[in-house]
């Protein structure tokens, strides 16, 4: 009886991956963190008859509108990883998916008329407070980050943080989404006029 040879099982580099993925965990958590997010906004909506004033929903949609990308941005590098794609290639993909998510989120908010009125409301007002500009300070530096990473991962300028440069703006947008849910909690309600 000759020798045989050892049967070599050639798994696609994907397979592979998929365990290997550096965080997969931690993006599956956040996912369902932000999926609680959801559910709170859902519930301050049945609670409380449901939002009508425009002050109280159109943060409401924002914070939605953010855990949704939340959880599409930490789903989007574990599904992609299954695939037979390079490292930058997801890392890549899925910075371009939050790329896209941003603006949809923008022009979506602002082209409703709750926005609208809550944007004519507070700037009728015109009272500009330290903590307004604090506030705006602080988004505005938010804003940058969280678009100029996934630029910098796009263009593949550091590949040895792409994974960290990621996991960093998912983190980023649902710090963003719990920042606005603490301020719908924290909004006094106005009296409704008869």
């Amino acid at each position: 009886v000759g020798a045989r040879d050892p049967i070599e099982v050639s798994w696609p580099r994907s397979a592979m991956r998929s365990q290997d993925i550096q965080d997969a965990d931690l993006f599956m958590e956040l996912a369902g963190i932000a999926g609680v997010f959801v559910g709170f906004a859902a519930l301050i909506t049945v609670r409380s008859g449901g939002p009508s004033d425009p002050l109280e929903v159109a943060p409401m949609r924002v914070m939605v509108s953010m855990a949704m990308l939340t959880i599409v941005g930490a789903l989007a590098p574990v599904t992609l990883v299954r695939y037979d794609l390079t490292d930058h290639q997801v890392w890549a993909l899925s910075s371009a998916l939050i790329l896209v998510g941003w603006p949809l989120i923008l022009v979506a908010s602002a082209r409703t008329p709750e926005y609208r009125a809550s944007w004519a409301t507070s700037t009728a007002e015109a009272r500009l407070t330290p903590s307004d500009v604090v506030g705006g300070t602080a988004f505005v530096l938010y804003m940058i980050v969280s678009l100029v990473a996934p630029i910098i991962i796009l263009l593949g300028v550091a590949p040895d943080l792409e994974a960290a440069l990621y996991f960093t703006v998912v983190v980023l947008i649902l710090l963003g989404t719990g920042a606005t849910l603490l301020g719908l909690v924290f909004m006094q309600r106005r009296p409704t006029s008869a």
